[in-house]
This record gives structure tokens, sequence and C-alpha cells, in this order.
């Protein structure tokens, strides 16, 4: 039955998302944790509960795991986007669904020892030079799925009209300028308040302080 082969397909294609999102978290985690260099593909797999070659099945090593974290969010957000009713604002849209995707790291506070090593740690994963081309990568994928979720929402063409490429692009960009800020504060900083600022001036159009 047609309905089956595809209820079964799109179960396949949700377990392998799954086992995506848990070993870029587990990749993640441990390279904050431990440092880049002290992390081998054999860690990540027994830590998130596969073989290594269910890992190599995914992944081609470290970075691209940790740049899927990226990707898997963005994604979540471009379905979020979808959700949202129809006639809300766009930009309100496009800030809640960013709010929900971000919210579980406000959650997971685990006091300020715990935010200070984390975001220390964080920082050096993010310096790591093996890293930077496959977030280049994982970006633009990134843009692309959030430029269509745009171009659906407002009646828009993301392969030759400008605006849901340039919305993209800024909602990439004002993300990942207020988790680096976050990052950069001299004292632990919830990254929801300053997502909040960040959309308030987009949607303001950033007008001149």
């Amino acid at each position: 039955m047609p309905q089956e082969d595809d209820a079964r397909t799109g179960l396949r294609e949700r377990k392998k998302r799954a086992t995506r999102v848990a070993l870029s978290q587990a990749t993640i985690r441990l390279c904050v944790q431990h440092g880049w260099d002290n992390v081998t593909v054999e860690d990540i797999a027994a830590a998130a509960n596969v073989s290594v070659r269910t890992f190599r099945n995914y992944f081609s090593g470290k970075a691209e795991a940790i740049a899927a974290g990226h990707l898997e969010r963005m994604l979540r957000i471009a379905d979020e986007l979808r959700a949202r009713p129809a006639d809300e604002p766009l930009w309100d849209s496009l800030a809640r669904a960013v709010h929900t995707q971000f919210a579980p790291a406000d959650a997971a506070d685990g006091g300020p020892a715990h935010d200070q090593r984390w975001r220390d740690g964080l920082r050096l994963m993010l310096a790591e030079p093996a890293l930077q081309g496959e977030v280049v990568k994982a970006n633009a994928a990134a843009q692309d799925e959030l430029a269509k979720a745009v171009a659906a929402r407002t009646g828009t063409d993301e392969a030759h009209d400008l605006y849901p490429q340039l919305v993209a692009a800024v909602v990439s960009a004002g993300s990942a300028v207020a988790v680096e800020h976050c990052l950069r504060a001299d004292s632990p900083a919830p990254l929801g308040p300053v997502l909040t600022e960040v959309f308030a001036q987009l949607t303001q159009g950033l007008p001149t302080p």
C-alpha cells in the first residue's frame, strides 16, 4: 500500500534524523568537556551507544558531526516557522521559532560554575580550525532550508527572489551574534533575553542607537 510505504519511509527518516542528532550532541558534549584533541570517534560512539561503524555511516569525523548540530537546529526553526499561524507577522514567527529551539540551552543551566566551564569549552571547540569548513557548509544548507520556509510563508521564490534568502541570512547571523555575545560576556548570561533584543532590533529595522 502506498500510504504504508510512505509511513515506513517517514519513520526511517525520523529514526535517521534522531540518530544524527544523538551523535552530534554526544560529539559536542564530549569535545566541550574534554577538549577537541582528547575525544575520539570511539568515545563518541560509546557515549551515543552505537558502533563506530554507525558513526561513520553518518559522519566523516568530529567536525562534520558538530556542524550537523547547527544544521539540525536551523531545520527545526524552519519546521517551526511552517507550523506558526499564517496570520502572525513574519518576524514575530521567526523570533518565536528561534526561541523555541534555543530555549533548552537556557533551561539546562547548571549554575554559574557549570556555565563558565561550558562557555570556556565551547569557545575553544568553536575556534578549532578543523571545524570551520564544516560550519560554513552546514550554515549554507541551513540558510537554504530556512529560505524555503520563508518563501512559502511570504509567497516568494527562494530560488529567484532576494527576500527569502536575505531573511534567512539575517536570522542566521542574528542568532550567531546572540550566541557569540553570550559566550564572550564577562559573566554567564542566558541566551533568551539576548535573542529577544536581537529580534526586537531586527524587527525595528536596526535603528541607529
